[in-house]
């Protein structure tokens, strides 16, 4: 039996970097994947920071990516894509146009600008160390890259919230192997899916959330598949890994929140839609507690 921690980066071909900055406390989370591919992504939350979310939608004629980058910095933070791009079209990765490939980076940030110095975001360079860290070992979990600056339990303890962080969990079926890798930043606690509370928090949120919790907040999935599925069946395996959200954040998809989770097949192998489904669902549940173990505080 392998000594390897679960990892998304069991997805054959899925490759993770970090960039962390503990002092400014942000960060940013590239994940590299192979092609062919085909991705898209769902968003519950009300608070959303994304770029190049648009392009997968059902019915949108690009359904290929070549990375997603999960950033810190707020709406700030996309900026940190243009430095994963200039990366990839240097590889010539991208999708093909008469003057070259424009290569595809769908983004999420995360608030995080309370946690640290607000003046510290993740840029262009930062995007591209990022990249150029990116490895197929198994991903660093807890405050790094794009969970630096994270915080959960917002809800209650808005003024001085909790640590969150990065997870990643993997789940291997005898057809594909499904893995997560989750940035957890949220208003609500945190879970397990067994209902362990790991924050400290009840299992349900009574009586007001008000004040407006000054860290605005954000939980983000990446959801990577060594399997066929086609854009409509990925769009249902995305409502399984918002389930697990729900699930082990109390409460999550709130107005305050820009939970996304994004979904990609990078396979050939052909699978029960379904039990990839459930797969995902345990992947995601398992990545959060992941990235919040991850913390010194838990």
């Amino acid at each position: 039996m392998s000594d390897r921690p679960p990892s998304i980066t069991d997805v054959p071909g899925v490759l993770v970097g970090h960039w962390t900055d503990p002092v400014g406390l942000t960060g940013c989370t590239v994940v590299v994947l192979p092609e062919p591919n085909v991705a898209t992504v769902e968003i519950r939350g009300a608070a959303p920071g994304t770029r190049e979310t648009a392009l997968l939608e059902l019915g949108m004629r690009v359904e290929q990516v070549q990375a997603i980058l999960l950033t810190g910095g707020s709406a700030f933070g996309l900026a940190a894509a243009d430095g994963v791009m200039a990366r990839l079209e240097a590889e010539g990765r991208g999708h093909t146009t008469p003057a070259g490939p424009v290569p595809i980076v769908p983004t999420a940030v995360v608030f995080d600008l309370l946690s640290g110095d607000p003046t510290a975001r993740p840029g262009p360079d930062q995007g591209a160390a990022a990249f150029d860290a990116a490895t197929a070992e198994p991903v660093t979990q807890g405050r790094v890259g794009a969970g630096t600056g994270a915080t959960v339990a917002n809800w209650r303890l808005f003024e001085d919230p909790l640590p969150g962080g990065v997870g990643s969990f993997s789940v291997d079926w005898p057809e594909a192997v499904v893995g997560v890798l989750a940035v957890v930043n949220a208003v609500g606690d945190g879970f397990s899916l067994e209902g362990e509370a790991i924050t400290g928090g009840p299992p349900v949120a009574r009586g007001p959330v008000l004040p407006v919790p000054p860290h605005t907040s954000t939980t983000l999935v990446i959801v990577a598949i060594s399997a066929r599925m086609s854009r409509t069946e990925l769009a249902r395996l995305t409502v399984r890994a918002h389930d697990a959200i729900a699930v082990c954040l109390r409460p999550s998809h709130t107005r305050y929140d820009g939970d996304a989770v994004f979904a990609v097949s990078c396979g050939e192998a052909d699978a029960d839609p379904d039990a990839l489904g459930e797969a995902a669902f345990e992947a995601t549940g398992r990545a959060i507690e992941a990235a919040l173990r991850g913390s010194p505080a838990y």
